[in-house]
């Protein structure tokens, strides 16, 4: 089992079965184990503020938490209005954003951003996290759940 594939199953051991996502290619390890992994449900958006916007939507209806899946930054920045607003209407979301390979950073990639910044300056975050290598994945997306 590889990190993403921990992540979805501490999703699904948290209550969160659905997922909205607008991947981008940072984020294709997540989505091979959403699709390997039975149980998730990958709801696909053409923009993260769709995205957001639905798993707002959903949370609210169905009572329980959803996920989302943004790509790097720039997609979190895309739906942070729905965010506030799901914060605000307290519904339950877990956000998965990608980000550049570490290697990338020094040369300043088109998408790097300070996207945990970004996170705490719009306060869309109960819990904010980054997390370094994959056995540290489960740990964070539970505390991310509660």
């Amino acid at each position: 089992m590889n990190g993403a594939e921990s992540l979805v199953h501490t999703l699904l051991n948290s209550g969160v079965d659905t997922c909205f996502c607008n991947p981008g290619t940072s984020e294709m390890h997540f989505v091979a184990a959403l699709d390997r992994v039975p149980g998730m449900r990958c709801v696909l958006g053409l923009f993260e503020g769709v995205v957001t916007g639905a798993a707002d939507g959903y949370a609210r209806m169905a009572g329980k938490p959803a996920a989302t899946l943004l790509h790097c930054g720039p997609g979190l920045a895309n739906g942070l209005a729905n965010l506030h607003n799901a914060r605000r209407a307290q519904s339950p979301i877990v956000n998965i954003g990608g980000d550049q390979a570490t290697y990338h950073r020094p040369n300043d990639a088109p998408l790097t951003a300070d996207t945990e910044g970004w996170a705490r300056g719009a306060r869309c975050a109960g819990w904010l996290g980054r997390w370094r290598g994959p056995v540290r994945n489960a740990a964070a997306c539970t505390r991310a759940c509660r």
